[in-house]
């Protein structure tokens, strides 16, 4: 930096500390000037908010935008064109509908269903991204360019010009002791720099239809949107009217239980695990020939998919409600109480019994 230029920023920085701490009066600009300035400033700080405000509606997940804006980074060193798009939530529920539907099966009423759901939410998605490209390119980007161009020219022209006052008002002060050929010098760099401010803040400011348009391309996107989602939506409602009307229409299916296969609880021998086994199902000439391991007495065998358990000690009840077996019984399980206790069914009768006086065949069902 020159001499000249050192001085210059000396007397720029004097008297700033002037104003500042001892309280000097500056040159004041117009009302005129001021209210323009106050006008820009104001739309500055509405374009960036806007902008910001904006994203967040497109892409409300901050986690997904700061991923999205990461991958978008690496795509660009990478010199990858096409970069990864934000996860819409619509696209992320239609997959998650669609593959639950298929392995449920379109032969059901709820499969089909999910898959015509999950469908139309990931077409929703797609229009979703649509108006996420369209709001960028007919709205986010104008606005970020009037940003980095208009704004910032503005700002740096303001900033020359506060420069310039500050060096006229110090030489001002000191007419005298510095010459008069630079203060006239400074007073007429201090206009030009004013005139320059002024007009391209008049000029953004004469000019904010464009702000206006570029507000109507995003009310025009969000129409465009909306009616596309609309007619999926409907769609999809006349869709699923209709399967429910069909399936009205179709018979109910009645229940057919099939044959149910009868199980040998056998005397336990030295390869027994405490399991059962299936015994073939019974012929007409077949006899009954099972029998409990150490009781008497014939068990009352039980459907293999009813929850029963085996009696491995004699029980004798001793309060009301408890029911009584003797070892090898088969018991019916109805409900487990508490860690401690079961409720079952034997020969008619219903009680509670404690589960460490049983084994489980077949267990309660969660």
């Amino acid at each position: 930096m020159s001499v000249a230029g050192l001085k210059k920023q000396f007397y720029k920085a004097s008297q700033m500390v002037s104003e500042k701490v001892g309280g000097a009066e500056g040159t004041k600009l117009d009302e005129d000037f001021r209210d323009l300035e106050r006008k820009v400033d104001v739309t500055s700080k509405a374009v960036v908010e806007v902008i910001s405000k904006t994203s967040e509606y497109l892409q409300p997940n901050p986690a997904s935008r700061a991923k999205l804006s990461m991958l978008n980074t690496m795509s660009k060193i990478r010199g990858q064109v096409k970069s990864p798009g934000y996860p819409q939530v619509e696209g992320l529920l239609g997959e998650c509908m669609s593959k639950y539907g298929r392995e449920l099966g379109e032969d059901t009423n709820f499969g089909a269903a999910l898959v015509d759901v999950g469908e139309s939410m990931k077409r929703l998605a797609e229009v979703k991204d649509s108006l996420d490209i369209d709001v960028k390119q007919n709205f986010i980007d104008p606005l970020q360019g009037l940003c980095d161009k208009d704004l910032r020219e503005i700002q740096h022209h303001l900033k020359k010009l506060e420069g310039r006052r500050l060096d006229y008002d110090y030489k001002k002060k000191r007419q005298g002791k510095i010459p008069d050929e630079e203060v006239k010098q400074a007073l007429e760099k201090f206009h030009e720099s004013k005139e320059v401010a002024e007009i391209s803040m008049y000029n953004l400011l004469e000019t904010d239809i464009e702000q206006v348009t570029q507000l109507s391309s995003l009310v025009d996107s969000q129409l465009q949107y909306h009616r596309q989602a609309v007619q999926i939506l409907e769609e999809l409602a006349d869709k699923l009217k209709d399967r429910i009307n069909e399936a009205k229409s179709h018979p109910r299916r009645e229940y057919v239980p099939k044959p149910k296969p009868v199980f040998d609880f056998g005397e336990t021998n030295d390869q027994s695990n405490g399991g059962f086994t299936p015994a073939p199902l019974p012929t007409r000439n077949s006899e009954p020939h099972h029998r409990l391991g150490k009781s008497t007495r014939k068990p009352r065998l039980t459907p293999p998919d009813q929850a029963c358990c085996k009696a491995l000690y004699d029980f004798e009840p001793e309060n009301d409600g408890e029911l009584g077996f003797r070892e090898g019984d088969i018991i019916t399980l109805t409900n487990q109480i508490d860690e401690n206790w079961y409720e079952g069914m034997l020969h008619g009768q219903s009680g509670f019994f404690p589960l460490n006086y049983v084994e489980v065949i077949v267990p309660l069902p969660h």
